[in-house]
């Protein structure tokens, strides 16, 4: 017999579902538990109880967390859906009652984070102290998918690199809107005395002869120097691998190769060593990072605002160039 909606509806509790978001976002019951101020016996207990509820075994237990079973991965993206709905509406009611106030979640590239970003959201929390933000940092490829999941209310990433269609159908709801945020330009980093140091200009192929200091594979600048190497038909010499701009400069500055970042980024952090830019001709090295959202318009009142304030920075920075 199928379940009647209104029962189904009022036995589902939105504290448990919370409580089940954040067991399948770190991945552990206890971590969740200490990050909601609970016990992990009161967490269990609720999940416990959702499941019974919903009639199917929602995470598998094991010694170093938890992992979603079919239906538990189900449950997570309507669970994410129903809060996102109800935090729109609390941010409404907010704009009608007392202003405009809320909480946007935002996962971002590492290359948004340290070029643009910070100057952005500083300016933005200045104009509306009272709309909290949570910056978390990603690959590209992860910014999309906790947007189209609903994990973030939106996204900032330099998507091209990383070839993932804004628009797919799958059968379910995996639309991502996006809208132009920022340019940069990869530069290629030298230590002084290298034979490419006195370059004003160099195509990529060229630095493919040298040992190079690069990014993790699944960033978008890793996937385009891979892909790049591969279309001169050379091989990427990688002395080294490392997580961030800084420590890529820093490796550089030391003598462990040469690499690729964004020119913003390198001009932010030239005072690290003795290193030196070159610009690079290539067309890939001039690029765009967007902002996604599974829906623009329909975002809370509180990130509607930081879009537009970012949109704003762009059209800004445009104008200055």
């Amino acid at each position: 017999m199928k379940p009647n909606l209104k029962n189904f509806s009022r036995r589902i509790d939105l504290t448990s579902l919370q409580l089940f978001v954040a067991v399948c976002e770190l991945k552990s019951i206890g971590r969740a538990a200490q990050r909601e101020f609970l016990s992990a016996s009161a967490v269990s207990k609720r999940l416990a109880e959702l499941e019974k509820v919903v009639g199917s075994l929602l995470l598998e237990r094991h010694s170093r967390g938890v992992n979603l079973t079919q239906a538990g991965e189900s449950l997570l993206l309507h669970s994410r859906s129903v809060l996102f709905g109800l935090e729109k509406m609390q941010s409404d009611l907010d704009e009608i009652a007392n202003g405009v106030r809320g909480h946007v979640k935002i996962h971002a590239s590492t290359t948004a984070i340290v070029q643009f970003l910070p100057e952005d959201l500083s300016t933005f929390a200045v104009k509306h102290e009272r709309i909290k933000i949570d910056l978390e940092e990603h690959m590209g490829a992860e910014v999309a998918r906790a947007v189209r999941e609903g994990g973030a209310s939106i996204g900032i990433y330099h998507y091209a690199a990383e070839e993932i269609p804004l628009h797919q159908d799958d059968g379910g709801d995996t639309h991502l809107q996006s809208k132009p945020y920022r340019v940069d330009r990869l530069v290629l980093v030298v230590p002084e005395g290298h034979p490419l140091g006195e370059r004003e200009q160099v195509e990529f192929a060229e630095a493919l002869d040298y040992d190079i200091v690069g990014l993790h594979a699944g960033t978008s600048i890793g996937l385009t120097m891979l892909r790049a190497a591969a279309e001169a038909g050379k091989q990427l010499k990688l002395r080294i691998q490392v997580s961030g701009l800084d420590a890529t400069c820093r490796m550089i500055d030391r003598g462990m190769g040469i690499g690729v970042v964004p020119d913003r980024a390198f001009e932010l952090m030239r005072g690290m060593g003795t290193i030196r830019a070159i610009a690079l001709s290539d067309d890939w090295a001039q690029r765009e990072l967007r902002i996604v959202a599974r829906d623009f318009a329909a975002l809370p009142a509180s990130a509607r605002l930081l879009v537009d304030h970012l949109t704003a920075s762009t059209v800004a920075s445009t104008a200055n160039i």
